[in-house]
């Protein structure tokens, strides 16, 4: 098939004085898109990059793709992550992964944990505060976590996000107000192990829509596969990542990454997880891949809790979680990223052909 892999390089990305030093850590590299590229032309694909900037409307009209790879993580805007999908559906081409209003709901996190609050998936206690002086509710008790409402990659997230006190929480809100120039979440800390869940597929029977009154109920997956769950071996860096997986782990040590996959888990609590992934991954209206990232309360016999979901999952091969968890589970990176077209490919009814 002609394939469009888009994407948004981190060299193409556009600048300005005094911008972030990490405004676009979530965008990505050459290399990945090279991986990507070289693993669709092994099926016999022909595959052409596009940057998904304003470059694309007249790019991917002139190329007439069967379908689109689709990694854009956007720019500008609350809903940067769903633009590229938008346009794409409005020029009716095919493209892999979640719909827009998936992707716009994903990056929002208040947004999601609300959604999954009402679903009653399990997610730590929040509130969202757009000012500094804005009043803590009182059922918000120290430690919290305060990160940016809607970045991905970690993006705000360092050993400075855990806030003890008052002071602390003030301090940490003014800091992604005026670097982010958006709300800042706070949650309940949640001490304990970090995991995250790989799936590829979509599910074609029901599974919860909400944890089920009866523990006992049937838990169908039909249709979504799961790979091992990778837990980041925090104790393996510095003191001053205060235990969480913080931006500078997932990018300046990416190399240098930690991490135990499968993560020793009893196959009650992988069960659990699996259910909880693909109950979030539902509710979301996720499709062909997504990544669900939990931590384990270690204060109440390691309940899991939702962090957030990730459905554009990082793809580079030799260090993004998705990758490590997919090789984990015996798959080649090749298989990986064809497996992911495959799923769009049988949603659309597409007829495969090489060109």
């Amino acid at each position: 098939m002609r394939v469009a892999l888009l994407a948004n390089l981190k060299k193409n990305a556009p600048t300005w004085p005094d911008m972030s030093p990490d405004q676009w850590d979530d965008l990505d590299s050459e290399e990945t898109i090279e991986a990507i590229s070289r693993a669709l032309a092994s099926r016999g694909h022909r595959v052409t990059f596009l940057e998904g900037d304003t470059t694309l409307y007249d790019s991917v009209r002139k190329l007439k793709p069967d379908i689109c790879f689709n990694i854009c993580e956007g720019h500008f805007g609350d809903g940067r992550e769903a633009q590229v999908p938008a346009l794409l559906e409005t020029l009716r081409i095919p493209y892999t992964g979640s719909r827009v209003l998936t992707l716009a709901l994903a990056l929002d996190k208040p947004m999601t944990k609300r959604v999954l609050t009402y679903h009653e998936l399990p997610t730590p206690l929040f509130q969202v505060l757009e000012r500094e002086d804005e009043p803590l509710d009182p059922v918000m008790t120290f430690p919290l976590f305060v990160k940016p409402s809607r970045e991905g990659t970690g993006m705000g997230v360092s050993g400075e996000s855990i806030v003890r006190d008052e002071s602390e929480l003030r301090a940490q809100a003014v800091r992604i107000f005026e670097r982010y120039n958006q709300p800042a979440l706070v949650e309940r800390f949640i001490e304990g192990r970090e995991v995250t869940l790989g799936v590829v597929g979509n599910l074609t029977m029901p599974a919860a829509r909400r944890v089920p009154v009866d523990e006992h109920a049937a838990r169908v997956f039909r249709g979504l596969h799961f790979f091992p769950p990778l837990e980041v071996n925090l104790e393996k860096y510095p003191e001053a990542e205060g235990g969480v997986y913080t931006s500078r782990i997932k990018v300046e040590l990416a190399h240098d990454f930690h991490y135990l996959c499968p993560a020793p888990l009893s196959e009650a609590q992988l069960e659990e997880l699996n259910f909880l992934t693909a109950a979030v991954f539902r509710v979301t209206g996720c499709l062909d891949v997504a990544r669900v990232d939990f931590r384990l309360d270690r204060h109440d016999n390691d309940k899991p809790y939702f962090l957030e979901i990730n459905p554009l999952p990082g793809l580079n091969p030799g260090y993004s979680d998705l990758c490590i968890e997919a090789e984990a589970g015996g798959w080649a990176y090749d298989e990986l990223v064809n497996r992911i077209l495959d799923e769009a490919i049988k949603r659309y009814g597409l007829k495969e052909t090489v060109h």
